[in-house]
């Protein structure tokens, strides 16, 4: 168990540049390959996601099983907090705690589902892009929220988003009366597989994939513990 420490905020690195930052995700949006590269049929496809507590950052990996959606391995991690939430820059806290879990599956998974915005992003480099580029794995972003871009007119359960009259992403109503998910690329695989894919893998009545949620809930889970 890790003591309780007091809070304290997390600070930006003194050697961090934000021009060099932006630099990198412009690379890294140009390595982003947005095309099916994807092993047909998929057997498991992971979930990753972060959680935080004070200056602990717990990195989660989820596996689940298609087309039955039982979890079959789950693994957590726990490192220091190197960089604070600033929107847009995501990736450079949260990569390290996500490619860490995944190190530790076992399972050999054919897909990735990100907490985070992958091509759905400002620099078109988000987390999602950032963990699949690492990898080299087919990776789809999922969020919760828009960070960016406009909503186009819906037809049936989704919309595409566009910046700049790009399309950038899709909202995707899983669940009805809820507010739509954002479906984006992260890498090696095509936005239309990715809307496919995300709505494959999430459970009926439920909001989000099955790997991004059982993914939460293990990095939540640990946090509580942490906390105790």
């Amino acid at each position: 168990m890790y003591p309780r420490k007091e809070r304290r905020n997390i600070l930006v690195p003194p050697n961090f540049s934000l021009k060099k930052a932006r630099l990198a995700q412009k690379r890294i949006a140009e390595m982003v390959i947005e095309k099916d590269e994807i092993e047909f049929p998929i057997r498991y496809a992971v979930g990753v996601d972060v959680a935080f507590l004070e200056d602990l950052s717990i990195g989660a990996a989820a596996v689940v099983r298609y087309p039955d959606l039982n979890v079959v391995e789950k693994e957590t991690v726990v490192v220091k907090t190197v960089f604070p939430y600033i929107p847009t820059l995501l990736a450079f806290r949260e990569v390290l705690p996500a490619y860490m879990a995944l190190r530790k599956i076992k399972t050999d998974y054919q897909l990735v589902f990100v907490d985070g915005n992958g091509r759905l992003h400002p620099y078109r480099a988000g987390f999602a892009c950032h963990l699949g580029v690492i990898i080299k794995k087919p990776t789809i972003g999922i969020a919760k929220k828009l960070l960016v871009g406009r909503i186009s007119e819906w037809k049936d359960i989704f919309a595409y988003i566009y910046l700049d009259d790009e399309i950038i992403g899709a909202a995707l109503q899983t669940r009805k009366g809820c507010k739509p998910i954002f479906v984006s690329v992260g890498n090696m695989i095509t936005l239309q597989t990715a809307i496919k894919l995300t709505l494959a893998f999430t459970k009926k009545g439920l909001k989000l994939p099955e790997p991004i949620r059982q993914a939460h809930l293990a990095a939540n889970e640990y946090k509580r513990k942490l906390a105790s």
